[in-house]
């Protein structure tokens, strides 16, 4: 669409003013210790309204940790040219409300919650994560809502909750209650890319947390011999799991690094004195497999560690798994992913590179059902930091490969 940029140049500065708003109210969820989305989502909708968007869903998910008891979810549909009932009808661009915690308030240059602009950059908590893929689709859409123009494939746009922390009460509840999707629906996820836009992510590791919990008999550090130290067995048992990096031993060069990786991270308090050899202990672990493996043949692998270290060491291990998530790739040929590659050419230039990713996205919720999605954006990947911050030019370009793929008849 070769006016698509002088209008989104047009609307900068009420890009902007939306970066704003949405980064003035915080939305974090109970587990950050947060309110959830309802303010949010009620300022977006409201602003949606006024600015021409008719069409708007609203799905609540009942959360009684949250003030307003529930976790929102909006839907913004704009009907195209291509009847519904055929395939790839339609497109959906599915991102999220809600942001993580700001972490260490010293460790920022600005107030988080007051975006601040600087050199072509938008300064604040959320203004990346997810708020860049947010407007973008939001003012690719208002391209076509301003100028009369009806799109040629129905559109699709999904602003989720839950996103950060597992999305039980984002895109699991829609899909578990809502029959929203189908198969061929083409669904692109604007939540993480590369400064170039060129990557599009199809795949994602299996994803499995460990909470790990040992249980020995504490008793005074000079004698050893009358206890069960829990911490030793616990170090044994992180390592032989970290040792199963050469047992799932697979590679695969869609992904960075392009092996699996099995990690210690977060430890729990154990004892409070030196002298003290600990009776319990409490580890985790973040395991990104290689989805060419099952996660029940990772599992059952640790429990037979587990019993090999309950056994040298005198010990009882019980462990949960917090996250958990297993998906199929989608394929380069999918549709979503070449109409997706073909914008990119004809509207920059680029010559797009598949890619998967150690991380986590909802994408992984679609694919599981046999919905094809992919994740894109063009981004510096300041998701979670301090001083997280958006290029507005990269929103406008993102934008402006939307239009392209909402115009284009396939």
């Amino acid at each position: 669409m070769k006016d698509s940029k002088s209008f989104l140049e047009s609307q900068k500065k009420e890009i902007i003013e939306l970066q704003r708003l949405l980064t003035s109210i915080p939305a974090i969820a109970p587990e950050g210790g947060g309110e959830g989305e309802t303010k949010k989502a009620d300022a977006l909708e409201k602003w949606l309204k006024e600015n021409g968007f008719e069409n708007i869903q609203r799905f609540e998910a009942p959360d009684s940790r949250v003030p307003s008891g529930s976790r929102p979810s909006l839907l913004v549909t704009i009907p195209g040219q291509i009847p519904e009932d055929q395939d790839n009808a339609r497109i959906w661009v599915m991102s999220h409300i809600d942001v993580v915690p700001t972490g260490d308030l010293s460790l920022w240059n600005t107030d988080p919650w007051k975006m601040e602009e600087k050199d072509g950059k938008l300064f604040g908590r959320g203004v990346e994560d997810n708020q860049q893929g947010l407007c973008s689709s939001i003012f690719a859409v208002l391209y076509f809502i301003k100028n009369n123009i009806k799109p040629a494939h129905t559109i699709k746009l999904l602003f989720v909750a839950d996103e950060e922390n597992g999305s039980s009460y984002g895109i699991i509840y829609l899909m578990k209650n809502f029959n929203l999707f189908k198969k061929s629906d083409v669904i692109l996820i604007p939540d993480g890319g590369d400064s170039e836009g060129k990557t599009i992510e199809i795949a994602e590791k299996n994803l499995l947390w460990l909470c790990v919990h040992v249980l020995g008999k504490q008793t005074h550090g000079s004698r050893p011999d009358s206890g069960a130290n829990a911490c030793l067995a616990a170090c044994d048992l992180s390592l032989k799991l970290n040792g199963l990096e050469k047992v799932f031993n697979k590679t695969d060069d869609l992904f960075e690094p392009n092996y699996s990786t099995f990690q210690p991270t977060k430890r729990a308090k154990n004892v409070d004195s030196v002298n003290i050899i600990p009776g319990e202990d409490t580890f985790y672990m973040d395991c990104r497999i290689l989805p060419c493996y099952k996660l029940e043949d990772v599992l059952k692998k640790v429990d037979e560690l587990c019993k090999e270290v309950e056994k040298n060491h005198g010990v009882k291990i019980e462990y949960s798994t917090p996250q958990k998530s297993e998906s199929p790739a989608t394929s380069k040929d999918a549709p979503v992913a070449q109409k997706l590659a073909k914008a990119l050419k004809e509207v920059h230039g680029i010559d797009a590179k598949f890619i998967g990713i150690g991380g986590g996205t909802v994408g992984a919720e679609l694919r599981r059902e046999g919905i094809d999605a992919v994740v894109w954006s063009t981004l510096d990947d300041q998701a979670h930091q301090p001083n997280e911050y958006c290029i507005v030019d990269n929103l406008i370009k993102d934008a402006q490969t939307l239009i392209q793929m909402f115009a284009t008849l396939d």
